[in-house]
């Protein structure tokens, strides 16, 4: 018998809002966090455009002196995670008693990361390459690691369990949370924070994914740069953020009279053995993570009533995904509401797989499907329902989140209503 996993607490740092109940009106709303880049000067740069978090105030949740430590990728995850763990009940609030109150042996940490500290490694070799070796930050290999945000998520909250970050590109805040998964089925832990992390809204990040002409250049209409499934598409726009969940064994939850969110309830992962930076065209490595995931949740395609999608806006992903969709649900893939929220929030790599977590226990919570929007001309070898422009409502009692990333990594988790 397999324990039955529960989420108990959601953190959210987003380019549409720094809470989950900002992130959720965003939503709801069909809010763009595109726009011009403000972290630094494009006049260089072929892309000037990105999805940021706006307004973020580390300090808010975290104290100065800690936050002077950390990347931007871990202050938004320890910002994330202090919401999380507040909701959840696990800590006192946000910013006062920030020690868990439970068996801190039975609590771990896992969490998804792509890149790790972009800006630190970036100063780090200014430095180096200017004034010598000398004059590089002594904090700089601490700070750009990519496991410094879990570590920091451990230690700020007294949690001593397993302590993991999961790398794999774009897949890696889902595959994170599978494994999370996997702890508190195993019964190695009662508690797990987890989800996914990333900031690379940099030069280095921009010109990186530009040369590889993966980003859109709509840079006079940056609101409808991030068009997933229209023909018009040319590319993602990068995002940055941090999606947290708090999950546990159900039983563990009801004894401490936790309020329960949703049951994670199943968890799928395939390589495509393919390519180093595209999907295998026929999404048979998607399909078949999508069928793991809804297997695993001991439920059939047909249970399924949304599905949040990769949907990056780039020409070979929307059309691979239709297609992997359309193998994994067969018929019923026309039934299906499907929606790609990168539209709004850009494709904000690990931190994107704990953000669409998030987006679909709130809509499984609340009833709502978000929409696609720029979803003005579909393409035509995108033919299924994509929630276009406006929210629709309708009850879900299951929901799941498919993530892709370079390398062939496919991850699929899915929710259950509780």
């Amino acid at each position: 018998m397999k324990k039955k996993v529960v989420v108990t607490g959601l953190g959210a740092i987003s380019p549409i809002g720094n809470s989950v109940d900002e992130f959720k009106a965003g939503l709801k709303a069909g809010k763009n966090g595109v726009a011009l880049t403000s972290a630094f000067d494009t006049s260089d740069f072929a892309v000037k455009i990105s999805a940021e978090v706006k307004d973020f105030n580390p300090e808010q949740w975290m104290d100065k002196k800690e936050a002077r430590k950390m990347a931007r990728f871990t202050q938004f995850a320890v910002a994330a995670a202090s919401q999380a763990l507040s909701q959840a009940g696990l800590i006192d609030a946000v910013g006062e008693n920030k020690k868990i109150s439970c068996n801190p042996e039975r609590a771990a940490v896992v969490l998804g990361n792509g890149i790790g500290g972009f800006e630190i490694v970036s100063e780090a070799f200014r430095k180096l390459f200017y004034s010598g070796p000398s004059r590089m930050p002594p904090l700089t290999v601490p700070l750009m690691i990519a496991n410094e945000a879990a570590a920091n998520i451990s230690m700020i909250y007294g949690l001593k369990g397993p302590c993991y970050t999961q790398v794999t590109a774009c897949a890696s805040g889902v595959d994170g949370l599978g494994q999370a998964m996997d702890l508190i089925r195993a019964d190695r832990c009662d508690v797990v924070v987890a989800g996914g992390t990333e900031a690379c809204v940099i030069p280095f990040g921009v010109g990186g994914f530009s040369v590889l002409k993966t980003l859109s250049t709509r840079n006079e209409e940056p609101q409808k740069a991030s068009r997933p499934f229209d023909k018009d598409r040319d590319g993602f726009v990068l995002g940055e953020g941090s999606g947290i969940l708090v999950l546990e064994s159900e039983e563990h939850a009801k004894a401490r009279g936790a309020t329960i969110l949703a049951e994670f309830a199943g968890y799928g992962a395939t390589g495509d053995a393919y390519h180093l930076t595209s999907p295998d065209p026929s999404g048979d490595g998607c399909a078949r993570a999508i069928t793991l995931a809804i297997r695993d949740a001991e439920l059939s395609p047909q249970d399924i009533q949304y599905y949040n999608a990769h949907g990056t806006s780039t020409v070979i992903n929307d059309i691979t995904e239709t297609r992997a969709i359309k193998t994994a649900f067969g018929d019923y893939a026309n039934k299906l509401k499907i929606s790609g929220t990168k539209s709004m929030i850009g494709h904000c790599i690990a931190g994107g797989g704990g953000l669409e977590a998030i987006v679909c226990i709130l809509a499984i919570r609340e009833g709502f499907f978000p929409p696609t929007i720029n979803l003005d001309h579909p393409d035509p070898e995108c033919d299924l329902d994509y929630v276009p422009h406006k929210t629709q409502f309708g009850e879900i009692n299951a929901a799941a989140s498919g993530n892709l990333g370079f390398g062939g990594h496919n991850g699929v988790v899915v929710f259950k209503k509780y």
